[in-house]
């Protein structure tokens, strides 16, 4: 019976959430996937089109298609990350195999001579913009305790209202006070009852001083970090041939996310005088939603060997929920503290996330049918990024916080193909630079990819490899905890990918 009314209880808490600058960067940027031409050219197709991938980019590439045709793409992603936490080095490696695009072109060409328009095309295609699939493990001899975490939140905090009522679960009480007193003082909650901290005077219910229970000069800490979950991106696109050099291009695009982080932190090495001598505490996070974009762009065939491309991607609108469960362990937890689980869930009211917009300038050149090279360049103002309603002070205070520390990003893509009969020879270079002003918290990302294909006439088979570094500095948790890790993450990816034409 205790665990069914928890269940519904926790369906019935709703609160402020504790969304930031981390929700803003993990929807705002996408990871570089697409079919596998697009990849093995490092994703440079601003100005050539005749890819389904190429729509991410600008919408005006599907005119280009000089017939109907259908492509789908697999894709093995490995992730390597390297953590460097004082002075200890860990690291962790990830598999996961999806299908990341499938999508088709429907080319209709003019009948009549005499008008403009030479050929339409309606495309759509399913892009994952991002793959959550990761793991990140982190170990080493710190001179700060998680006690940090719970003492931060619980200064200030009256005691009274933190205590569990007669006739009332503990995890009745723990839903109560994350719904109406807020997550601040469920935290102090579960750090009182976890046993890590204790009150100043456990006989005043309006005492708001707090004091650790744990002893140490450095502590050995653990924490395992494993992401699931994807950000998907549905295309429906119209474009147009006009005469014979102008292509131009609209598409919508529809998001779909899903999100799972689960974090699982454990910690030892008190001083053998701590009544503590180990404590566990684990966050689980979930997040669901969907987003809404546009984009606008063109591209012009100056001659037979140079084309120049321009594309707009507007802000997308992401509307999100998300929930959240906890447990807590420790040598003084109370006897009850087990009925906090992963199946006691707080849940939140739906938030708003807004990307900035993106231009892209592109250009390209055509070696007639042997090979080609191009050029893409995009910005992205991070500053501009917001969580929304505006109406909630925490938001307006995140945003301002996130316009101070986010800056422009710098895209450059390059590629190139080199066509031997029916066999063609790729490669590409991407370079991305970090969102941060700072240009360290999260670093610059570069990445190499190499690829071929195979021409059957009716059909093509084609195969890339990319490998993308970027490092970034990640805390264990977001608040009264200072301690950072380094995190160097290899992101290497295997593709094929096949098209039949129409």
């Amino acid at each position: 019976m205790k665990r069914f009314l928890t269940f519904i209880t926790g369906l019935l808490c709703l609160s402020a959430s504790a969304q930031n600058i981390d929700d803003v960067l993990r929807y705002s940027t996408e990871n570089l996937q697409g079919t596998a031409r697009f990849q093995a050219m490092g994703g440079a197709f601003g100005a050539l089109g005749g890819d389904m991938s190429a729509l991410n980019i600008n919408p005006a590439g599907s005119a280009v298609f000089a017939n109907s045709l259908f492509t789908i793409t697999g894709t093995n992603y490995h992730q390597n990350n390297e953590s460097v936490y004082f002075g200890s080095l860990n690291s962790e490696v990830r598999n996961s195999t999806d299908i990341n695009q499938l999508g088709g072109v429907f080319v209709f060409k003019s009948r009549n001579p005499n008008s403009p328009w030479q050929k339409l095309a309606l495309a759509f295609n399913y892009d994952m913009a991002r793959n959550f699939d990761n793991e990140v493990f982190t170990a080493g001899n710190s001179n700060s305790s998680i006690d940090n975490y719970f003492l931060n939140f619980a200064q200030g905090v009256p005691f009274g209202p933190l205590l569990v009522q007669d006739g009332e679960f503990i995890e009745e009480a723990y839903l109560d006070i994350g719904a109406n007193l807020g997550f601040r003082e469920q935290q102090a909650f579960l750090g009182y009852y976890g046993g890590v901290i204790d009150p100043v005077d456990e006989s005043d219910n309006n005492n708001t001083a707090y004091v650790s229970n744990a002893l140490y000069n450095t502590v050995n800490q653990e924490l395992f970090r494993r992401t699931n979950g994807y950000n998907s991106k549905l295309t429906m696109n119209f474009s147009g041939q006009y005469q014979q050099n102008l292509f131009i291009g609209a598409s919508l695009n529809f998001h779909t996310v899903l999100y799972d982080q689960y974090t699982e932190f454990t910690e030892t090495g008190y001083d053998a005088a701590s009544e503590i001598q180990f404590i566990n505490f684990d966050n689980y996070l979930r997040t669901e939603g969907s987003g809404f974009s546009f984009s606008l762009g063109a591209i012009a065939k100056l001659n037979e060997n140079v084309r120049l491309g321009g594309s707009y991607q507007s802000p997308t609108w992401y509307r999100l929920l998300d929930d959240t469960s906890q447990r807590i362990n420790s040598d003084l937890a109370d006897s009850e503290i087990g009925f906090i689980d992963f199946n006691v869930v707080n849940l939140f009211d739906e938030y708003t996330v807004r990307t900035p917009a993106k231009v892209t300038g592109s250009l390209a050149i055509i070696f007639g049918p042997q090979g080609l090279l191009s050029f893409d360049y995009g910005y992205q103002d991070m500053a501009g990024a917001e969580l929304r309603p505006g109406t909630d002070p925490r938001f307006n205070d995140e945003n301002t916080f996130i316009a101070s520390q986010l800056g422009g990003v710098n895209t450059i893509r390059i590629g190139g193909e080199y066509r031997i009969e029916n066999i063609s020879l790729r490669g590409g270079y991407r370079f991305e630079s970090s969102p941060y002003v700072d240009g360290v918290t999260i670093g610059d990302l570069e990445a190499i990819s190499l690829g071929i294909g195979f021409n059957f006439g009716g059909s093509r088979l084609d195969l890339a490899f990319s490998r993308s570094e970027q490092s970034s500095l990640q805390q264990l948790f977001s608040s009264g905890f200072p301690n950072l890790s380094l995190v160097d993450n290899i992101n290497t990816n295997i593709l094929l990918g096949y098209t039949l034409n129409l």
